[in-house]
């Protein structure tokens, strides 16, 4: 069975979606998942949530590195991972220091392996922007950079920025303005469509256990202010093992930064086609994946 090496960068802690999405990547046989890096608000608890899923999954193998706290230049919108609450003694976990190695473990793993990594980025995009900084040859030895966010045919037409890309807009301008040779981007468009109530959620993370075990005590939290769960960045997750779950459209990818009303408005013009973005997707279809390659 062949592999597709990725790593993994999260603001897990916030949404429920990360954990969903980590889950699907540490059971997902067709993922060599290289290391997990955090981003954005309490980064060392982030990854303590990292960890608690890597082991009730059985993968304490997987390296898991602090990335930024926080963004480049606009003001925190994410400083804390409420999710973290639920990390009591039934799931253990690692305590990390707040010292940012991700971005130099990024780095690192990119140089060893040209050509062949997957960059999966499900949150504010500060780590990414760092690392292509600090090594401008970095975007081109990537094989590809998946990641949700952005809106593209929907609502971001009327001025509305999607929370990851508005979470640091001008991070996420240098990532997509960086030379790497693909990227695919997931917006709320096709994530909005994936929808599975609290209850539905309970049952399926409880039968499944494993690494959705600590996923499902995670989620209690979340669902204290949502009736429901949007599978936001496991469609990402699931893209670059299952691709078809999406119609794709090409384009160009620019962020508003000028406008304080649209700041972090995602623009896709057809000038160029260096990117890839979502337009459809199945959600009877994404559903049956993940739950084939998680359970429950």
């Amino acid at each position: 069975m062949e592999t597709i090496p990725v790593l993994y960068d999260t603001d897990i802690g916030s949404d429920i979606d990360d954990a969903v999405a980590l889950a699907y990547l540490v059971n997902q046989p067709r993922c060599e998942l290289l290391g997990v890096t955090t981003v954005t608000g309490e980064t060392a608890k982030r990854a303590s949530l990292v960890d608690a899923v890597c082991r009730a999954g059985g993968r304490e193998d997987i390296p898991i590195h602090v990335g930024v706290e926080g963004p480049l230049l606009v003001k925190q919108r994410q400083p804390h991972a409420p999710h973290f609450e639920a990390l009591t003694e039934k799931w253990p976990h690692r305590p990390f220091p707040s010292d940012n190695t991700a971005v130099n473990f990024l780095r690192d793993t990119i140089r060893a392996r040209p050509g062949e990594i997957t960059l999966l980025t499900t949150g504010p995009l500060t780590n990414a922007a760092l690392l292509f900084a600090m090594d401008p040859e970095i975007p081109s030895l990537l094989k590809q950079h998946v990641l949700m966010g952005g809106e593209f045919f929907g609502r971001g037409s009327q001025g509305v920025a999607e929370w990851n890309i508005l979470c640091d807009p001008h991070a996420a301008a240098m990532v997509f303005a960086a030379p790497v040779p693909k990227v695919t981007a997931i917006g709320l468009d096709v994530t909005e469509r994936c929808v599975l109530s609290a209850d539905e959620c309970r049952n399926r993370f409880r039968s499944a256990g494993g690494p959705l075990a600590p996923v499902a005590d995670m989620a209690e939290v979340w669902f204290r202010h949502s009736p429901y769960s949007t599978f936001h960045d496991p469609i990402a997750a699931a893209i670059i093992f299952e691709p078809s779950l999406c119609e794709m459209k090409t384009g160009r990818i620019a962020v508003e930064l000028v406008s304080p009303y649209s700041i972090g408005q995602t623009l896709l013009f057809n000038d160029a086609q260096p990117h890839t973005v979502a337009k459809t997707i199945d959600p009877a279809k994404f559903f049956e994946h993940y739950f084939e390659v998680v359970g429950g």
